[in-house]
């Protein structure tokens, strides 16, 4: 008998390339049947963020089942880029980005962040609807309905969702706020456990409702 489709949801990269790869091939991840959803925070802070966009970049094209979740830092990113706000970048750990597209840059002069990693960047989600989840990159407004969400909130919040017991129609699956373990409460999950400060990535796989996790 065929083993059912599983959905992996992977807590926030920070660059970590090296981290990633072991957590894919740890989840044994099938293209072709299992859902496969990146919760944002792929840049900044850590050695490869460049080489996290390009590799997250190529697993989003081998598969319809990818979704790909706009954080605060490719937010961030893109701002920087279009020229709105260059201080947020550099206060967030934005010169690790940076150095990591310099390294392969082709000339000098070249555009430095590749078309099609921007593309990419832009096409972001920043959020998806599961039967009995929401997953967001920060988190969600209390009171306020998934449609209503600001970008602000579902990219930035914290202590009004995380202490929060409201509960929204669906249970909500997050990263953004790093914590030593995954966050179970019995109205979110919160999946960033502080890869780039040398703790873990971890990936939620449901329905089986079991933490696959890679050590730094």
């Amino acid at each position: 008998m065929m083993e059912k489709e599983k959905i992996f949801i992977v807590g926030d990269v920070h660059g970590c390339l090296e981290m990633l790869e072991r957590l894919m091939d740890k989840i044994k991840w099938r293209p072709d049947r299992d859902r496969l959803i990146f919760l944002g925070d792929y840049v900044d802070r850590g050695k490869d963020s460049r080489g996290v966009i390009e590799y997250v970049r190529q697993i989003s094209g081998m598969s319809d089942l990818v979704d790909c979740l706009l954080g605060n830092h490719e937010r961030i990113l893109l701002d920087f880029v279009e020229g709105k706000d260059v201080t947020t970048f550099f206060l967030n750990g934005g010169t690790s980005t940076l150095n990591s597209y310099r390294v392969s840059q082709q000339q000098p002069g070249d555009s430095l962040i590749p078309e099609n990693h921007l593309t990419f960047l832009r096409s972001l989600k920043t959020s998806v609807e599961l039967d009995d989840y929401y997953v967001v990159h920060a988190g969600l407004r209390p009171g306020v309905q998934l449609e209503d969400q600001k970008q602000e909130d579902l990219l930035w919040i914290r202590e009004p969702f995380i202490f929060s017991n409201h509960r929204f129609k669906k249970k909500v699956i997050f990263g953004h706020t790093p914590f030593s373990q995954p966050l179970v409460m019995d109205n979110k999950i919160g999946l960033d456990t502080g890869a780039v400060y040398g703790n873990k990535l971890t990936c939620l796989e449901l329905p089986a409702f079991k933490f696959h996790v890679v050590e730094a």
